[in-house]
């Protein structure tokens, strides 16, 4: 009994000396307890183990591509020299005017700011400088007074870890103000002026006409461009070379003239199609299911019956495209697109098509607003 009983004593001695000794302490421990023997690894090894088999099998989370994508410094924001060249200007010197972007959407408005917030703060301070808040958002006077304001009255302090000298302001980023009513616009005015060493304000709209004119008059104004099909092109084509989508070169031009020139737009459709069609090559008559596009043969169906003069044909034609689902908006866009490119028309023919349809088109948007959920007009 000497040996067990010496054994038991050492088992920490016996424990460094190796596998081999420790399967022969884990035998004297069973013989001891009368039990089977185990010859399973340590603990600490089995758990290691368990560790680096789940990190092998956890996958990464799903990202739109959009946001996946999206510029990460000035210097990634395409087509936009001068906003670029000014904004790293400003870069420069840690310091930032109260800025106003407008343009049309998908241009790189939101994301131009965000990367140069990026910049300004790092990745540390960034979620604690920066309040942004877009059209999902209560944007009323009540919340400009409240949050808006408390956000631009704390003081700031703290340095960036990296040793980049770090702004002493904080920056309020207001997506689609242009949808903000004209009492919270006014209400902001103050705010802007009162808070100017502590606080710098980024206005992101679409027209510029629907800000007000103290507003405008107290930031420096940008205009985005829309994206040239060459520069959409070549960003969409290097996405696609990067998530190993198949796509050919007509199809990638096929998805810029559907999309508009909103980048945005033309990323997701082509993250759509990838999704529907599980890896085989995306096709045109894919994208234009996904785009909500109206096919160019049902297009030059409708202009032909128009320009036959037979109201019973025209009839029949209309009826499929209720029938089909089309949106109205839709097809008077496409239709603007086949007049205005149409050889066989006269300017004066032109200008007198587009007008009807710029009618056309506002009172679309105009009855849809006064149609209620139980399909009756208000305010007629």
């Amino acid at each position: 009994m000497v040996p067990l009983v010496l054994s038991t004593i050492h088992l920490e001695d016996a424990r460094s000396r190796g596998d081999v000794l420790y399967l022969g302490e884990v035998t004297m421990q069973a013989f001891l307890k009368g039990t089977s023997v185990s010859t399973k690894p340590p603990l600490k090894d089995r758990v290691a183990a368990t560790a680096g088999s789940s990190g092998e099998n956890k996958k990464a989370k799903p990202v739109p591509w959009v946001e996946k994508y999206r510029p990460k410094c000035v210097d990634e924001v395409a087509f936009q020299e001068e906003v670029v060249a000014v904004l790293k200007k400003s870069l420069e010197g840690a310091d930032l005017p109260n800025l106003l972007f407008y343009g049309p959407p998908g241009t790189g408005k939101t994301s131009t700011i965000l990367a140069a917030a990026r910049e300004l703060f790092g990745p540390e301070l960034f979620r604690l400088r920066v309040l942004e808040l877009n059209a999902s958002d209560e944007r009323g006077i009540q919340v400009v007074r409240e949050k808006v304001k408390n956000f631009a009255q704390l003081t700031v302090s703290g340095s960036r870890s990296d040793g980049k000298p770090c702004p002493p302001f904080k920056i309020v980023i207001l997506d689609e103000a242009d949808s903000m009513t004209s009492a919270a616009q006014a209400a902001l005015r103050r705010t802007m002026e009162k808070e100017s060493k502590t606080t710098r304000f980024c206005l992101i709209c679409n027209y510029v006409s629907r800000i007000i004119e103290p507003l405008t008059s107290r930031c420096s104004k940008f205009r985005f461009k829309p994206l040239s099909d060459k520069i959409q092109q070549q960003r969409l084509l290097d996405i696609a070379d990067k998530e190993h989508v198949k796509i050919s070169n007509e199809g990638i031009a096929y998805l810029v003239k559907v999309s508009e020139g909103d980048l945005r737009k033309a990323i997701t459709f082509l993250q759509s199609a990838t999704r529907l069609t599980g890896g085989k090559e995306i096709t045109e008559k894919v994208i234009t299911d996904i785009a909500g596009v109206i096919p160019a043969e049902t297009i030059d169906g409708l202009f032909a019956a128009c320009q036959s003069g037979s109201f019973d044909k025209l009839e029949g034609v209309v009826k499929n495209l209720i029938d089909e689902g089309h949106a109205a908006t839709q097809l008077v866009n496409q239709l603007h697109d086949v007049v205005v490119e149409n050889d066989n028309l006269s300017d004066k023919q032109k200008s007198i098509i587009t007008e009807k349809l710029a009618v056309s088109r506002h009172l679309f948007a105009h009855f849809s607003k006064m149609w209620n959920s139980k399909g009756n007009f208000t305010n007629l």
